[in-house]
C-alpha cells in the first residue's frame, strides 16, 4: 500500500466528520436555546428592577457562549486524539486550554492565527465560526428586545 492509501484508510470520511458536526452544532444551539429560554423565564419574574434584569441577561448570555465555546474546545480536544482527525497545529502543547483558547478566538471570529487547524479538523472551525456568528447575533437580538421591552414599561431610565 501507499502512504496516500494509508492515510485515506486512516483517515474518517468526510460523511462522518460532517455528521459530527452537525452533533456538536446542535449541541451548541440547544444549549443557547436554553439559555436563552431561561432568561426569558426569569425576566418575567418582577423582583429585580429593569437595570439588574439586564446586566443579568448580559452576564446570562456571556456564561451561555463561553459554555458553547468550551463544547467546540473538548471537540477539539478529543478529534485531535484521534488518529487521522487532524490537530491544532502552531504555538500549542496539545493541551486542554489551547483548544479553549482557539475555540476563543474562532467563535468570536478574532482569528489571532497563532494557532491553526490542519486536517479534517479544519471542517470544525469553519462551522464554529458560522455558529459563533449566528449565536452572537441571536444575543444581541435577545438584548435588544429586552432593552426595548424595558424602555417600552414606561419606567423611568
Amino acid at each position: 500500500m501507499t502512504e496516500l492509501t494509508q492515510a485515506l484508510d486512516a483517515a474518517p470520511s468526510l460523511l462522518i466528520v460532517g455528521l459530527v458536526n452537525v452533533l456538536i452544532v446542535a449541541t451548541v444551539v440547544g444549549v443557547h436555546y436554553e439559555f436563552l429560554l431561561r432568561l426569558s423565564i426569569r425576566r418575567n419574574k418582577p423582583r429585580f428592577n429593569h437595570r439588574v434584569a439586564i446586566v443579568f441577561g448580559v452576564c446570562g448570555a456571556l456564561m451561555a457562549h463561553a459554555v458553547e465555546v468550551w463544547i467546540f474546545a473538548f471537540a477539539y480536544f478529543f478529534m485531535s486524539q484521534l488518529p487521522g482527525w487532524g490537530e491544532l497545529s502552531g504555538n500549542v502543547d496539545g493541551g486542554l486550554m489551547d483548544c479553549v483558547y482557539f475555540s476563543f478566538t474562532t467563535f468570536t471570529t478574532l482569528g489571532f492565527g497563532d494557532i491553526h487547524p490542519v486536517g479534517p479538523i479544519r471542517f470544525l472551525t469553519g462551522i464554529e465560526a458560522l455558529t459563533g456568528l449566528v449565536l452572537i447575533t441571536w444575543t444581541a437580538s435577545f438584548l435588544f428586545l429586552e432593552m426595548q421591552r424595558h424602555w417600552d414599561s414606561g419606567e423611568p431610565r
